[in-house]
Parts: structure tokens; sequence; C-alpha cells
């Protein structure tokens, strides 16, 4: 009987544990459908919001995103030692605000795209367009500089249809 028991809290353990290791990547799936849904009825870029942004400060990172079940063009932009969030308006491209960052786990993301565009000599928005540009009938829907060993790289995320695909800019 004891072995039946055991045999049943690890089968259970096992469940537990790969429905959690899942979970992050159904997420993601499910984000990005809907994501892709948002997106066809948007006329912005990803590019038009990193140009509209640079009167706020040099673009670190952007992405489209559902926030409170609206989508939003995020940017974030650095000026001196002060981070900002641009949000653009995803039907006209236009900025509808323009805040400065005070979210802990926000001011830890934009310090390290910071670091990262510290060593770039390649603009964001021209590593967008040289991903949109390699993918054809994809649209950029984000870019997060980093550094991998020492060298400055973004990952673009295109969407082609409701198909997601992550690609690696150099930025040295």
């Amino acid at each position: 009987m004891k072995s039946r028991a055991v045999q049943l809290v690890l089968l259970l353990a096992a469940i537990g544990f790969w429905s959690a290791v899942g979970a992050p990547a159904r997420a993601e799936e499910s984000d990005s459908a809907a994501l892709a849904a948002a997106m066809t009825s948007t006329t912005a870029t990803l590019q038009g919001g990193l140009k509209a942004s640079e009167a706020q400060g040099t673009p670190i990172s952007a992405k489209f995103e559902i926030e409170d079940g609206k989508l939003q063009l995020s940017i974030y932009t650095m000026k001196g030692s002060d981070f900002m969030e641009i949000v653009a308006d995803p039907t006209t491209g236009a900025i509808a605000k323009a805040e400065k960052i005070t979210d802990a786990d926000d001011l830890k993301e934009a310090a390290s795209q910071k670091a990262a565009m510290a060593k770039a000599k390649v603009l964001l928005l021209t590593a967008t367009e040289t991903a949109v540009n390699a993918n054809a009938g994809s649209r950029a829907v984000s870019i997060v500089p980093e550094l991998k060993n020492g060298q400055a790289t973004a990952e673009v995320t295109l969407l082609t249809g409701n198909a997601v695909k992550k690609v690696t800019e150099k930025l040295d």
C-alpha cells in the first residue's frame, strides 16, 4: 500500500512539475496569439515609434504589448541618468504619454538595456529595419538590446501573420 501511495505522490509531483514548466510556454503562445490579433488593426510600426520617441531621449528598447486589455507601443528611452517610458498610440504612432520610470523592476531592465546600448554602434532603428528587411512580409513587434559575452546585440521579435520569430542583430 505504501508503494502505491509513493507512486501516486511521485506521479502528482511530476505532473505538477511539467505543468509548471510548460505553463510559461503556453502563456507566451497565448500572448503571441493575442498580440497578433491586436496587431491586425494597427498601422503604427515599431520603427515609427522609435523615431517618434527620439524627442524624449535615446531609445533603448521598444515593444508592442497588451496593457489593461489594450494594445500599446511602449518605448524606453534614456536621457542623461533618467529613464522614460514613452507610450505611443498604436493606430497613429503619435506619442500619447511620457513618464519617468520609477518601478524597481523596470529600472533594472532599463539599466541593463542602457549598458548594452553603451557598447552599441548601431541604432535600434537600424537593427529593426535590418531584421524586417531580411524577413520579407514580417513586422517588428519588439526590440530589446542585451550584452552577450561582452558584445551588444538586440533580440528582435518579428510577426508574420500569426507566426512569431525571434532574430538576433549585432549592435557593435
